[in-house]
């Protein structure tokens, strides 16, 4: 397959990748003819390169033990090496570039300075702490994709407390499904937002979520967080293994996961990722279409890391008109640009043509991710936006990649040029056997600092091992397929499980089945997420009405209305449609999986073995319903 993008002899010598490969060789006598080489060394010097990469970036003092064990899980990253995230930020601090920029639908683009972050930080951390917040506790916010989300995370992890929030396109009770189990000390939220030219009201969802924190000494709003200090941020250092954040899971068999990750780990990863394989520094401004709901919200948010300045959009990509994402990059002049290949197929349907509608100049990479990005889709970047499109793939599970674009690495159509440094990324079939040229199970074979420090409400471990190591023993099986190709890159075949995943963002079955299944028309449902060949992403519902009933156009936006006021107007479905029933495992479990892989061309022989399914039958209509 041809290359649709080459690094220039330029490109590759002004890489920060390169300039770190130099500092490693030069602390070493090796040498790193190539990226690929590079990655090699990684991967089979775990100590060796983690310590690298934590001198190069000058992020302190450090113990002498960098990994105790490499087992997983159970691999202890840093032991006696303390850090708190927000110094990282601190360092990066200046007076000739801004921190964020605001963008919204209805005002004028805003600045935030480094010294208005940071001194709202520092005033947010006080008046967290007159709340009796310490080390441990959390904090949790409802908030749109605004300055005051980062300023609220900062100020909760400088003094060591722990961070999670739920955008505020989740409903009240999506949201306390996740953050009502962490049992946080102070809730911080916003009145609403504006989405697609309309104002979205949040004072009853925000009531009702306050209400169902029965420990909250607070609730504060964003005049709480307009406060600055001319004092500066007190952090708190604290272990490496220290809680940051909590991530959840989306939920597709009960209630989401909390994703516990440590200040280290996160600073570290973040640090490789942002910098290393994103090529960003602190001229850089970074723009990912986001929501506090997803990891890439987290992830933008390292950008500050390396002194960039980030960009905080809480409104439609597609409004007013299409192509209004590549706008706002033009306005902000991003040199990296985030989306997904939902986006993308919009744009070309809508026969967008971004470079000559924009002046898209600075643009020097757009980022892909959410779903796996087709060759088509990646070929039309190429034509009408012209720069490096770097497809990454990883998960709310590491808040990271772990494979990606690379500066100094080709883009072919369609794949993910490389693995990330560091990251033992194979493919392997059921046998537990690597394969090359063939589709595998996702597996990382060596532990990564990011991985989770633990899931909440997890005491003994089980629910994380199942979750990751149930397949494989010892060996991380993320729930993806993928291929290794000769060259090196790697094509993703979208998800092994059955996480929903429109537009980039992560959703659960069970939220929808929560809310429809509420519903006394309806017996049970089924609802799939089904990645097309074409990049499109198809989500219908399947519905089983009591005795008697039809599907009529008032029974349809009734299930649709409930699911868009009770998880989110992401989960409304496609389409949605009556079947004779739902199939389930001997055991009473939906079989999404099978159904998923039926839509998407699978063998049905292949896919379920019949004689454990509880009505056979039921496969055989569902292979009538599939697209051709």
């Amino acid at each position: 397959m041809q290359t649709q993008w080459e690094p220039t002899e330029q490109d590759i010598a002004d890489a920060r990748v390169t300039d770190f490969a130099r500092f490693v060789e030069a602390r070493t006598g090796g040498q790193f003819g190539d990226y690929a080489a590079l990655w090699r060394w990684s991967v089979e010097n775990l100590d060796d390169f983690w310590a690298a990469l934590w001198d190069y970036f000058e992020l302190g003092e450090r113990g002498e033990t960098v990994v105790e064990s490499v087992d997983m899980p159970g691999a202890r990253w840093f032991p006696g090496t303390s850090l708190n995230y927000v110094d990282q930020v601190i360092r990066h601090a200046r007076a000739d570039r801004p921190a964020i920029v605001h963008v919204s639908e209805q005002e004028p683009d805003r600045e935030m300075s480094w010294d208005e972050l940071l001194g709202r930080t520092a005033a947010l951390a006080q008046t967290l702490r007159s709340h009796g917040v310490e080390p441990g506790d959390r904090v949790v916010g409802y908030l749109p994709n605004i300055p005051e989300a980062v300023i609220a995370f900062l100020a909760t992890a400088s003094v060591g407390a722990v961070w999670s929030a739920c955008g505020q396109d989740y409903s009240a009770k999506a949201a306390l499904d996740r953050l009502g189990q962490l049992e946080p000390k102070v809730l911080i939220a916003a009145d609403g937002y504006v989405f697609a030219g309309k104002y979205r009201d949040k004072h009853e969802d925000v009531a009702a979520l306050s209400a169902g924190l029965p420990t909250l000494v607070a609730t504060l709003g964003l005049d709480d967080l307009a406060a600055h200090s001319d004092q500066p941020v007190d952090t708190v250092a604290v272990e490496f293994d220290h809680p940051l954040w909590i991530l959840f899971s989306s939920g597709t068999t009960g209630l989401p996961k909390g994703i516990v990750h440590g200040h280290g780990g996160v600073v570290v990863e973040h640090l490789k990722a942002v910098a290393l394989q994103s090529d960003m520094d602190r001229d850089d401004t970074f723009f990912w279409f986001t929501s506090p709901s997803w990891m890439m919200w987290n992830f933008q948010v390292a950008g500050l890391l390396v002194g960039a300045t980030i960009v905080c959009y809480d409104g439609s990509p597609s409004s007013p008109t299409p192509d209004a994402l590549w706008g706002i990059a033009s306005r902000v002049r991003a040199t990296v640009l985030g989306t997904s290949p939902g986006y993308v197929l919009g744009c070309m349907k809508a026969d967008a043509d971004p470079s000559k509608s924009h002046d898209l100049s600075a643009l020097r990479t757009v980022g892909i991710t959410g779903s796996s990005l087709p060759p088509a889709s990646s070929l039309w970047l190429a034509e009408h936006v012209g720069v490096q499109v770097a497809s990454i793939s990883g998960g709310t599970d590491v808040v990271s990649a772990f494979a990606g674009g690379v500066r100094t690495v080709p883009v072919w159509p369609g794949e993910l040029s490389a693995p990330y440094l560091g990251c033992a990324l194979e493919a392997w079939d059921e046998s537990g056997k690597p394969v090359r040229g063939e589709v595998g199970e996702l597996v990382i074979t060596k532990p990564l600092p990011s991985m989770p420090v633990k899931f909440w409400n997890d005491p003994d471990g089980q629910r994380y091992r199942d979750a990751y190591f149930e397949m494989f023993p010892g060996v991380w099986r993320h729930g993806d397929w993928i291929t290794l190709t000769d060259h090196g890159s790697v094509i993703v075949h979208g998800r092994s499980d059955s996480t929903l995943n429109r537009h980039g963002i992560r959703m659960g079955s069970a939220d929808i089945y929560q809310a429809v299944e509420s519903l006394p028309e309806v017996v049970e449902a089924l609802v799939i997420g089904a990645e097309q060949s074409d990049g499109g992403y198809w989500m219908p519902l399947f519905v089983v009405l009591a005795d008697g009933l039809e599907l009529t156009d008032e029974l349809r936006e009734t299930i649709k209305d409930t699911i868009r006021t009770e998880v989110s107007p992401r989960h409304v479905p496609d389409d949605i449609i009556v079947a004779p029933g739902v199939p389930h495992t001997r055991t009473g479990k939906k079989l999404e999986v099978p159904v998923k892989k039926l839509f998407q061309g699978g063998d049905s022989a292949k896919v379920v073995e019949r004689s454990a399914v509880d009505d056979p039958a039921l496969l055989d209509w569902y292979l009538t319903q599939r697209r051709t």
